[in-house]
């Protein structure tokens, strides 16, 4: 097992891990996507057996007047095939130091309403429930 930063020439390994979470994404907008997220330091992280991609991370050091300086986690999935090992636990630490290095005083994420499971195993991991997220499309 091997926790690494992942390079533009997986993007297709990452989608089919990714599309597991991100289901209204199609590759082509997937990929415009990740291009256009370079500018704030989007970084993807995996952890990786063999060349296997288990668990994926998007993250990116951000701040803003609310969190400071924080590690802002995008997306966290692991591989419906591999769920249930302790990969997200083994991600979430590494992300922990991951932070730290990058002198962040917290990690921020965001998380569906009805995603009761993944709620539960964040606040397992000692997140708490801070705010609620509003959306207004136009």
């Amino acid at each position: 097992m091997q926790i690494r930063e992942l390079d533009l020439k997986e993007l297709v390994t990452v989608f089919e891990v990714l599309s597991q979470l991100r289901t209204e994404l199609d590759y082509d907008e997937f990929e415009d996507l990740i291009y256009e997220m370079r500018s704030m330091e989007y970084k993807m992280l995996g952890i990786m057996e063999g060349e296997k991609l288990i668990t994926y991370a998007g993250v990116a050091v951000q701040t803003n007047l609310y969190h400071k300086r924080h590690l802002f986690v995008f997306d966290l999935v692991t591989d419906e095939k591999h769920r249930g090992r302790g990969y997200g636990k083994i991600m979430l630490d590494y992300l922990e130091d991951f932070a730290r290095i990058a002198m962040c005083e917290n990690i921020v994420l965001s998380s569906g309403m009805h995603r009761e499971v993944a709620h539960r195993f964040y606040e397992k991991n000692g997140f708490s429930k801070k705010s609620f997220v509003f959306l207004k499309r136009v």
